[in-house]
């Protein structure tokens, strides 16, 4: 089975092609991703409008490129699948309908992925990782603790409360005047801070349940660097450091907290799985096989090029939902929001679940 995948959500127009074997295991053959940071980094953030643009600029060469690197014709495809959501409209607008025009000319079925589904499934292409697993997943949008028990079968066990991991990191760069984005610049100085120097809060440790809440330590940091500025290039280390630290303890205190909530639900899972952009962040997946070793599960962790966004596991998870039977009409729209728990599901597995 050969799908070919595009990610149009945000700031990367991505695009793969991805082979499923009749046994499930993956193979990549060809992955292209174009970033836009460059465009939107004067701006401090992602600029939907430019985005839009940029997708629609880049599309077709890049879908042209992974074809070649393939050497794959359409005809040979089993299935499109392209992100519908969640993300910017405009993006999702773009990818999907460029999906759509290519599923209609060249008569092949159509998927339409959860993005954040395309996430929670990448471990099963990269490690062959087996139902049932425990998923964090942390973005610039999304921080989840998922129970990831089959293709389309989904429970979330804990969730922010406000601002996603990744953002939080995104906006205290922002708040000490560093690049964009802002995650790979906190690391690089906090690698070379004092973490102990700053007294920030832990927030939600101890409590009951696996939410996250970023929102309180990120004003505790802004009004730190408010009472010392003008800031020195150590002062800034050292918030970096005390800041990636808090973020840190508060993951490990919420793992532990989700991965015991997995075990009282589901028994014991088969791995701890991190995705998503901060799931790249060295400090924390430094942490995670600290906690994967003291709950005695193990840690998966896909090559940091899949963590981030990208068009492969846009296509595996269509080659996960299509062979199941899972495909989508014509019709199918882009979503802003679309909570991982409410993807469809395979025909069994909905027979299964009780009444709502």
């Amino acid at each position: 089975m050969i799908v070919l995948g595009i990610e149009t959500t945000c700031d990367e127009t991505a695009t793969a092609v991805v082979e499923r074997q009749p046994d499930g295991h993956g193979r990549i053959l060809a992955d292209v991703v174009l970033s836009q940071i460059a465009e939107h980094a004067k701006f401090g953030g992602v600029v939907p409008e430019i985005a839009a643009r940029a997708h629609v600029e880049a599309l077709d060469l890049l879908i042209a490129q992974a074809m070649r690197e393939a050497s794959c014709e359409f005809a040979r495809l089993d299935g499109i699948a392209a992100a519908a959501g969640p993300g910017l409209m405009g993006g999702l607008i773009v990818g999907l309908t460029t999906a759509k025009a290519i599923a209609l000319v060249h008569e092949k079925p159509l998927i339409a992925v959860n993005h954040l589904e395309a996430h929670a499934l990448t471990a099963r292409l990269t490690h062959d990782t087996p139902f049932p697993y425990c998923l964090f997943l942390a973005s610039g949008g999304h921080t989840q603790v998922v129970a990831v028990l089959g293709v389309g079968d989904y429970v979330r066990l804990g969730t922010t409360l406000d601002d996603a991991i990744g953002e939080a990191f995104d906006k205290t760069a922002k708040v000490l005047g560093l690049g964009y984005p802002g995650g790979p610049e906190v690391e690089l100085y906090a690698a070379e801070g004092d973490p102990s120097r700053f007294a920030l809060p832990r927030p939600m440790a101890g409590r009951e349940g696996a939410d996250f809440s970023l929102s309180g330590l990120k004003t505790a940091l802004r009004l730190e660097a408010k009472k010392i500025a003008p800031l020195s290039e150590t002062d800034v280390c050292d918030l970096c450091a005390s800041f990636q630290q808090a973020v840190a303890e508060m993951v490990i205190d919420r793992l532990y907290s989700g991965l015991g909530l997995f075990r009282e639900r589901f028994g014991a899972p088969t791995a701890l799985v991190a995705a998503g952009g901060v799931a790249a962040n060295q400090a924390i997946r430094g942490l995670l096989h600290h906690i994967a070793t003291e709950c005695e599960t193990e840690l998966v962790l896909p090559p940091a090029e899949l963590c981030t966004d990208n068009g492969a596991m846009i296509a595996w998870a269509g080659a996960e939902r299509l062979a199941h039977g899972l495909i989508d009409s014509l019709d199918a729209g882009p979503r802003a929001r679309w909570p991982l728990d409410r993807v469809s599901k395979p025909a069994a597995l909905a027979a299964e679940a009780p009444p709502a």
